[in-house]
């Protein structure tokens, strides 16, 4: 049996696989905000230091773990970790049944080999660089939903929230 939370990756992903031109969120859209926040509302998360201190301010019932390499920092809310094992040990201690990781594009790429899920909003547009969202082999994943969205007056972008559950693997012969 599984001895620690789930971990899934929750993020949007432009059309040319980038989260951020550098700093912050690069569209407004109300409604992946919307998703994001029902997603995570309540859940323990895991957020790299500059995110977790661009996002400082937005957490209410939330239990981030802030994955840093910076052994002073303390943070004003939640805890510091410097690993994804650390923090879904922590997490589990604490009796979660899922860690969410939100970002940065650091944390992802600690994150992704680990990963149970993928909660992706696909948005329908080009960056063109920035920080990409980790490669994944699509083959060891199963589209479980989605549902897609045109732009609108208040989400310049069309979008789908894709949700991925990754395979088991195959046994070795």
């Amino acid at each position: 049996m599984k001895s620690h939370p789930l971990l899934t990756l929750i993020a949007a992903v432009s059309a040319d696989g980038f989260i951020s031109r550098g700093r912050g969120v690069p569209w407004n859209l109300p409604r992946d905000k919307t998703h994001f926040r029902q997603a995570t509302d309540g859940q323990w998360l895991l957020i790299g230091r500059r995110t977790y201190e661009e996002m400082l301010g937005w957490f209410r019932n939330h239990h981030p773990l802030v994955l840093t390499n910076r052994e002073t920092f303390t943070p004003p809310v939640g805890k510091a970790v410097s690993s994804v094992e650390e923090a879904l040990e922590s997490a589990g201690r604490q009796g979660a049944r899922e860690l969410f990781v939100c970002g940065g594009g650091g944390a992802y790429e600690a994150a992704m080999p680990l990963a149970d899920r993928l909660v992706l909003t696909h948005v329908d547009t080009v960056l063109g660089g920035g920080v990409p969202f980790p490669a994944f082999r699509p083959e060891d994943w199963h589209l479980s939903s989605q549902q897609a969205f045109p732009a609108d007056a208040g989400n310049p972008h069309a979008l789908v929230f894709a949700t991925y559950e990754k395979l088991p693997r195959p046994k070795s012969a």
